[in-house]
Order: C-alpha cells, then sequence, then structure tokens
C-alpha cells in the first residue's frame, strides 16, 4: 500500500472520527485521512480499544423481549376469546361442565398457537446476526492478526480473500479481480465486480462498486479495505433496525372477526337485558327463572364453534398449500392471500428460471434465434424459422470460441434436469454449443488467459480438429471492437471490421434487456501456444459475432401472471437488477404495462404523494433499495390494496414483514426473509403464488359459507328463546338442548365446509374490496330471514304439538330435531352461497359434507333414542310421524331459503368498482414508514 504516502498519526494516541457516510464517493485516501489511519500501519492496540468503546462492538443489538408470561397472556386480549370465556363462565353456572372444559380448551389452545407463532421478527434479527463474519484479519499496530469480528472497529484495514464474508462495512483500498456476492442486499443476479474507483455520491447500493458490504461474500479475487461502518451503522445494520421497527399490518380476517365479536358481544347483552327486563315488567315471571331463560338465550346466540372452525379451516388450507409449494407459517396469512389485490414480485428466480440462456447471435450477415430455456441443450438455432448447423462456417467459428474459451461444465441428471458447474453466463454458452451438437472434447486447449474483472475476457490458445491453431477470445463486445480489425463474414471470408454497424446490434440486444457477450480469433504464433497474456493479444483480431444472453421467463409463471390479471390482481415487479433487464422480463411476462421502468434514483426524489400516485401506473420498479421496497409497499397499502410481496434476501426483509403477506423463497431465500414472510414457496416460482391465491380465496369463500351457515342456527335458537320470554311461553328449548345443537351442528355439518372445493371461475372473479365484510349485505339479510324461518317453524311446531296434547318432552325433542334437521338442508343452501343448489355439482361434489350429514344423523338418533342421553337432555323417543314433521320442516326450509337467495342476488347485484384494476375505499393512511 505504499501508494499512499501520507503522514502517520500516531499509533497509539489515534481519536475516534465518525466514519464518512459517504465514503463510496470519496478517494480511498480521503476515507483514510478522514478516520485518520495510516494504510501500512492501521491503528494501534490503544487507539482500537478507544474506538472500540465510543462506536461498540460490531454487532447487531438483540431486540428488547417481554416475559414469556406476558406475551402468552396478551394473546387473551381478543374480544372473541372474551366472548368464548363469557360463554365458558355461562355453562359452568348452568353447571354443564363438559362444555365450560371445551371452551376452556379452544381458549387455550388459541392463546398457544398465538404465543408459538409470535416471534417471527425476532427470529429474523436473530438470523441477520448469525450472518455476520465470525472474525476478522485485521492490520493493527503493523501486523496483520485475527481479531473477534465483533472487535472489528472504524478505521481497522481488513483483508479479505474468496470466500470470506466482510466483517464490516468496507471502503475498498485495494482489489484484484474482485467479484462480489452481494444479491441478499441488493438483488442483483450475478456477483458484482468491484473496484477502488469512486462511485457517484447517489449511487444506488448496487452501484457503489467501491465498498464491501458486512455479510457479503468475496467470490472470487482478493481485497483490502477500511471498515467504515460497524453494527447498526451497516447496510445490514439499518435493514435490521428496518425489521425490528417496522409496523405489522392486522390481518382483513382478525379486524373482521374483531369487529363481529364486538357487535355479537354487544348485542348478546343488550337482549340479555332487554329480555329480563321484559319478561318481569309485562309478565311478572320470577327474577331467577329469567336469569335462567338470559342464560339460555346467550348461550344460543354466541357460537361457540366459531373459532374452532376457523382453525380448523385455515390449517386444512395450510395443508393444501403445502402440497402445492406454499409452505404457511402463520394461518392467517391462508385468508390474506384470498384478499390480495398486487403482488409485488422480485425478478431472479420468481418470475424467471434463474438459469442464463442464449436468445441471440448476430454475425456480420445474419442473426439467428435460439429456441429452449435454461441450461437443457434443447433447442434450436434458426434464421428466420430455418434452422441452422455448424456447417455455417461463421456460426460454426462461433461456437467453438464461445465453448473453447470456457471453464463451466454442463452435466444433465438422472431426474433429466441439467446443471452447471461454474458461471452462469458460460453455462449459457455451453447449452447454446449442445443446440447445435458441438463437441468441445475433440479440441485441445493448449493456454488460457482466464477472465478478470479487470480485463472483461477470456482467450485460450485451442488445437482445433481441422488442424488449425487459434487464439479464440469471449469478452465484453466494446473491448473486442477496441482489439478487432477484420471481421468474418457469411462465407467464412474476412473483410474490414464495421464497428458502427456492431455497436446498433450491440445496443438493439442490450435495449431488449439481453447481456451481451463478443467472440473474436486470430491466427496463434509459438509463442501462444505456451502462454498467453493480455499483451500478446493484440489488435488485430477477427471479430466474429455477438451473443444476447438472458435468464429467461418462467412458462408457468406468465400463465400465472395472466391468471393473476385476469383475476383482478396487478403484477407489480420491484428488483435490484437493472432497468433494462427488468423491462425486457416484465415485457415478455406481460407485466409492463407500457410505462416503462421507474429507478431507485427517481424514486429517491419522488415525493409520498406522489408516490401513490406512481404506483398506480408504473410496473416495473428496478434498482431499488430496501427503503425503496418498503416505500412501495406503503404507497400501495396508502391507496387500499392488500399487498403480497415476494423477495429472497435480507434487503427484501423490511418490505416483506410490512406487507399483507410476505413470500419468501423457499429455495434461494435467506432465513432472514423467510422467518420475516408468512409463505414460503417450496419451488421459487410465481405460479405457486397464483396458486396459493386461489386457495385463499377458496378458503375465504369457505369461511364466509361457514359463518353464513352457523350464524341462522345462533339466531334461530335467540329468536325461539327471546320470543318465547316476550309472549310468556314455555321455552321451546332447554339451555342445555340449546348447546347441543350448537355443538352437533358446528363439529359436523359446518366442519365440512373446510373441505368445500373451489367454485368456477374463482380466478376470474375481481378482488373483494379489502374493507368489505365477510358476511355481505345480502348474506346479512339472508341470515336474518333463514333465522327468522327456521325459529318460525320451531315455535309453530313445538306450540302446535303442546296444543294439541304432547307432553312437554315429546315436544322439545321435536324442536330441537326441527332445528337440527333444517339446519341439514340449510347446508346444501350455503354450499352454493350465490347459486342455485339444486344441482348435482354442488350438492355431491364435497363427499366430507355426506359424511358429516351422516355422523351428525347418528348423533341426533343418539339424543333421541339412548337412554344415557334422554337422562342427560331431558328427551323422550320420537315416533315416524314426528320424524316426518322434521323432513317437511327441512324440506320447506330448504325451497324457501333457494327463493330468498334468487330475490337477494337479482336484487343486491352489484358493488362498489375499483379505480383500475385495484381501486379500493380504504380510508387513505400516511406512508410514512414507522422506523
Amino acid at each position: 500500500m505504499s501508494s499512499h504516502a501520507q503522514t502517520p498519526a500516531p499509533l497509539d494516541s489515534v481519536s475516534s472520527p465518525e466514519p464518512p457516510n459517504v465514503a463510496h464517493s470519496l478517494t480511498a485516501e480521503e476515507v483514510l485521512q478522514r478516520l485518520e489511519v495510516h494504510p501500512e500501519q492501521g491503528l494501534g492496540h490503544d487507539a482500537a480499544q478507544d474506538r472500540l468503546a465510543a462506536f461498540g462492538p460490531n454487532q447487531l443489538p438483540a431486540p428488547e423481549k417481554d416475559h414469556a408470561l406476558i406475551r402468552f397472556l396478551r394473546h387473551f386480549q381478543d374480544v372473541l376469546i372474551y366472548v368464548l370465556i363469557g360463554a365458558g363462565v355461562l355453562t359452568a353456572v348452568l353447571q354443564h361442565w363438559a362444555d365450560t372444559i371445551v371452551i376452556a380448551l379452544v381458549v387455550v389452545i388459541n392463546a398457544l398457537v398465538g404465543f408459538l407463532q409470535e416471534g417471527r421478527s425476532e427470529r429474523a434479527l436473530e438470523s441477520i446476526r448469525n450472518m455476520l463474519s465470525p472474525s476478522a484479519a485485521v492490520l493493527r499496530a503493523g501486523s496483520w492478526t485475527t481479531v473477534n469480528a465483533e472487535h472489528v472497529v472504524p478505521g481497522d484495514i481488513v483483508r479479505l480473500r474468496p470466500g470470506d464474508r466482510s466483517p464490516a462495512d468496507l471502503r475498498l483500498v485495494e482489489a484484484a479481480d474482485l467479484a462480489v456476492e452481494e444479491s441478499a442486499l441488493t438483488g442483483e443476479s450475478l456477483p458484482t465486480e468491484k473496484t477502488t474507483t469512486p462511485s457517484p455520491e447517489q449511487a444506488a447500493l448496487g452501484d457503489r462498486t467501491s465498498m464491501a458490504f458486512s455479510g457479503t461474500m468475496l467470490t472470487t479475487g482478493t481485497a483490502t479495505g477500511v471498515v467504515v461502518g460497524t453494527g447498526s451503522s451497516t447496510e445490514i445494520g439499518r435493514i435490521n433496525t428496518m425489521i425490528s421497527e417496522v409496523e405489522m399490518l392486522e390481518t382483513p380476517l382478525s379486524r373482521q372477526i374483531a369487529q363481529f365479536g364486538k357487535l355479537l358481544s354487544l348485542g348478546v347483552l343488550v337482549l340479555s337485558a332487554l329480555l329480563v327486563a321484559v319478561g318481569w315488567r309485562l309478565h311478572g315471571t320470577p327474577l331467577p327463572e329469567l336469569l335462567q331463560a338470559a342464560v339460555g338465550f346467550a348461550v344460543a346466540a354466541i357460537p361457540e364453534g366459531l373459532p374452532a372452525l376457523i382453525t380448523i379451516t385455515l390449517a386444512l388450507g395450510v395443508q393444501t398449500m403445502a402440497r402445492r409449494n406454499a409452505i404457511t407459517r402463520k394461518l392467517s396469512a391462508v385468508q390474506t392471500l384470498g384478499s390480495v389485490t398486487t403482488i409485488c414480485s422480485d425478478k431472479t428466480g420468481t418470475l424467471t428460471k434463474n438459469e442464463m440462456t442464449a436468445q441471440r447471435v448476430v454475425l456480420s450477415q445474419q442473426s439467428f434465434a435460439v429456441s429452449g430455456t435454461g441450461y437443457s441443450p434443447e433447442g434450436q438455432v434458426a434464421d428466420d424459422g430455418e434452422p441452422a448447423t455448424l456447417e455455417h462456417p461463421g456460426l460454426r467459428r462461433f461456437i467453438e470460441i464461445m465453448s473453447l474459451s470456457n471453464d463451466t461444465e454442463l452435466a444433465g441428471s438422472e431426474a433429466g434436469g441439467w446443471s452447471i458447474t461454474g458461471e452462469p453466463t458460460e453455462g449459457a454458452l455451453k447449452s447454446l454449443a449442445g443446440k447445435l451438437g458441438f463437441q468441445a472434447d475433440s479440441s485441445v486447449r493448449l493456454a488460457t488467459l482466464p477472465f478478470s474483472s479487470h480485463n472483461k475476457l477470456m482467450a485460450v490458445t485451442a488445437q482445433l480438429p481441422s488442424g488449425e491453431q487459434l487464439v479464440l477470445v469471449k469478452g465484453a463486445p466494446d473491448l473486442l471492437l477496441h482489439r478487432s480489425s477484420q471481421q468474418l463474414t457469411a462465407t467464412g471470408a474476412l473483410k474490414d471490421i464495421d464497428v458502427a454497424a456492431w455497436n446498433r446490434h450491440i445496443e438493439a440486444l442490450s435495449g431488449e434487456g439481453l447481456r451481451v457477450l463478443a467472440a473474436a480469433y486470430r491466427r496463434s504464433t509459438a509463442e501462444d501456444a505456451q502462454t498467453l497474456s493480455l499483451d500478446a493479444l493484440g489488435d488485430e483480431l477477427v471479430f466474429v459475432g455477438v451473443a444476447g444472453i438472458l435468464d429467461p421467463p418462467r412458462l408457468e409463471a406468465i400463465a400465472a401472471v395472466k391468471a393473476c390479471q385476469d383475476a383482478g390482481i396487478r403484477v407489480q415487479m420491484i428488483t435490484g437488477d437493472h432497468a433494462g433487464t427488468a423491462t425486457a422480463i416484465a415485457r415478455a411476462m406481460g407485466i409492463d404495462n407500457g410505462e416503462g421502468a421507474i429507478s431507485g434514483a427517481q424514486l429517491e426524489t419522488t415525493d409520498d404523494d406522489a408516490l401513490r400516485e406512481l404506483v398506480q401506473h408504473h410496473h416495473v420498479f428496478a434498482r431499488t433499495s430496501p427503503e425503496h421496497k418498503l416505500r412501495l409497499v406503503h404507497a400501495l397499502q396508502a391507496e387500499g390494496e392488500v399487498v403480497a410481496m415476494t423477495g429472497d434476501g435480507v434487503n427484501d426483509a423490511p418490505a416483506l414483514r410490512r406487507a399483507d403477506v410476505g413470500v419468501a423463497m423457499g429455495l434461494k431465500g435467506t432465513e432472514v426473509t423467510k422467518d420475516a414472510a408468512e409463505v414460503a414457496l417450496a419451488d421459487d416460482n410465481f405460479s405457486s403464488i397464483a396458486t396459493a391465491v386461489e386457495e385463499g380465496r377458496r378458503i375465504y369463500d369457505n369461511l364466509r359459507k361457514a359463518l353464513v351457515f352457523l350464524l341462522p342456527t345462533n339466531g334461530a335458537q335467540a329468536a325461539v328463546v327471546l320470543v318465547a320470554v316476550l309472549f310468556g311461553w314455555t321455552l321451546p328449548l332447554t339451555p342445555l338442548q340449546v348447546l347441543w345443537v350448537n355443538m352437533v351442528t358446528a363439529v359436523t355439518l359446518a366442519f365440512a365446509f373446510a373441505f368445500e372445493p373451489a367454485e368456477d371461475g374463482i380466478m376470474r372473479r375481481r378482488p373483494r374490496d379489502p374493507e368489505a365484510g365477510i358476511v355481505q349485505a345480502r348474506h346479512f339479510a339472508q341470515i336474518l330471514l333463514v333465522s327468522a324461518m327456521i325459529a318460525a317453524v320451531t315455535i309453530v311446531v313445538f306450540r302446535w304439538r303442546i296444543g294439541v296434547g304432547d307432553d312437554l318432552e315429546t315436544a322439545r325433542t321435536l324442536a330441537t330435531t326441527v332445528l337440527v334437521v333444517c339446519q341439514v338442508f340449510y347446508l346444501f343452501n350455503v354450499k352454493s352461497l350465490d347459486g342455485f343448489s339444486l344441482r348435482p355439482s354442488v350438492l355431491f361434489k364435497n363427499r366430507v359434507a355426506w359424511v358429516m350429514v351422516g355422523v351428525l344423523t347418528l348423533l341426533q338418533m343418539a339424543f333421541i333414542y339412548a337412554p344415557p342421553m334422554q337422562a342427560v337432555f331431558d328427551t323422550t323417543r320420537l315416533g315416524m310421524f314426528h320424524l316426518s314433521i322434521t323432513l317437511g320442516a327441512g324440506v320447506a326450509v330448504f325451497l324457501l331459503t333457494e327463493l330468498l337467495k334468487l330475490l337477494l342476488r337479482t336484487g343486491g347485484r352489484g358493488g362498489k368498482p375499483r379505480k383500475g384494476i385495484t381501486q379500493n375505499v380504504r380510508e387513505r393512511s400516511p406512508l410514512t414508514p414507522t422506523i
């Protein structure tokens, strides 16, 4: 490092200057001067201790945690839990201890599930801490030594080798053929080449080529750098802070269930008080009897089975999604997926195959299209649809160069897939050669000039099967054009190079987002067979052609994007890659709407109000930082969107945590990302997101059906009790019989909805309004009217049988059975909530429903005929005439409900339109992240 000839600061008396926050834009000498450190001596031991005391250890702070008991008790702070606890107290008052125990178990299990699911952010932060390097080679007092990474301080000189992780943020002082894998921070699909040259002050994170960031790994080359950021002051530390402070959103279902619980509890209290007051003042009913009736009313009104039903439905949805490669870590995320209006997707590996593929070959007079994707050597090289072969002189020479000046190995597996050992770009060229049947092992490599980030080319001396001995060169097009004096024609002849024409070809390919590599050659000399050097290549090369290479879109992802768009879901691409590449992929995927890509630099100068407008019109965002992604999610949510965000790197974690549903890549995603997300994709494929959205919609539909089914049971029972008290009649059901109906319908019939298949056209519907209740107005009307209908049938049958001389036990047993049978028929009304149910596709497409009907029939027969059950529930045997009454009541309810559905559907069709694809009616919220 003798080039830095500044005067050294005293080694043991160095102060603690603040590291420059624009180190990437300063020269290495300026950074060293500001940090008061000599490049050949490093910090003194005392100075290092002083700075350690001033800046703190180089580690990420552990998050503060509440005591486990406090976190557990917090999960009881929910209105629905209060309602359940109230139900348990009421059943205890009635001394129905079995029901009390069941309700208590539901409450405790729900709290335990929430407690175990809690702490995702803490695990995410721990995952980040585990990414940091455990030790570092630093220069202290003129000697290289290894220290614990926690003791690295600003101003330390650090040395890195291939495979090392940077222990802190470093401003590079020396770099030799350096490439750093930093996709976890930037989203770049390929390692980033690094130099010591300063970067522009406003450069995006991925363009700060003079920096090596904490936690990133060297893939090639060596480096020496000065520490400019440690602990929370590093880029990864900033992300750590963002994850810990980002506010997580409540899911639509949890908001709606909470609202439902509040309304339900308020309604039960008001009506119970009204029931007691009316019975006491109008009929003079004794207060103890009224309180007993109020208890029966409250038990009837509270759907005790609802929490268990929701949990079971979501849990079964989780299992279904896991079989379809979407692993869900949080139950509520299942239904939130069904409410998604916008999907923000990463590019590499999610929308694309993460396998570079040659798409175009351009020679001096011809352009060839290449079919096939990935590394598989299956496909065709064609000129205007006509297949090409190696008999074409120019094409053969091009393939020879690209295949032989190549260190990557292409291998097929027994399962039929193809993989590479080496660089992805070289793998694409090997696959291209395989598509033309080129055999590289028939040639001999005599000498090699390896690729380097400085030279940007690779050259080999090769003995070809024809006996020719050539120097074959592949590399950056501008460098090879500069070194070429001639070009190869289609007939194999040579002529003077037309640089302008080649530049037009290269610009056209780059404009399509393709990475361009060039091929050139010359005759070799005797010296070339022994060794190759950059100077020896000279400037008399023969330019052959260029290849356009791209990580191609997944074909199944293209179909999935189309399916999402047909479902009214907007798909946006948010990537750390370059704008040209992002635009090309977005265009191929059908994501680009013609508005073009917005870069991270543009986002920096866009305020929150303008950003909210921007996200409505632009679908592609490139060169984005973690802050940009977080702001974009905020902007979409402020516009009322329910956002699913995908990602794989540490840089994605804050946005994933803020999104309504965070979706991590299970194969190439970091542990940080997986811990910050609710869903992980087992195959890293966008099509699995579309499948998860479809499953989420199915589950949401089924939860709605279950609610519309369950509530009339409670409504009818409550209405029966309420009407009887208001008119001073004998109660048609005892509180224990009410509990029986609640229990058996919840654990049998309602359970069938967890298995209900998706309705036809579920992915052709527009996204539902995220603020709309799970039970819509027409469904609420259906619940009220069906409740009244079933209650009326029950009361009429009870009063009729009492009037004709049936004893009270018989009449109550009949009334209870009427309620149960009406619910059986109503189950089939709800299976097609918005359509006609008397169709085979509705009646028979869910076998579980029929199994549950059979189980319920057995339970109800035991309720009527089993002596132990008769003793507990005060029931008695019913004859065939009584059973036929229940059957007739069920048929009547079914037919009247179908008529009611038709009237409600034709009278209540429509809804509030949304802006564009995904307009909302949610109140706008501030964009500023809570960080």
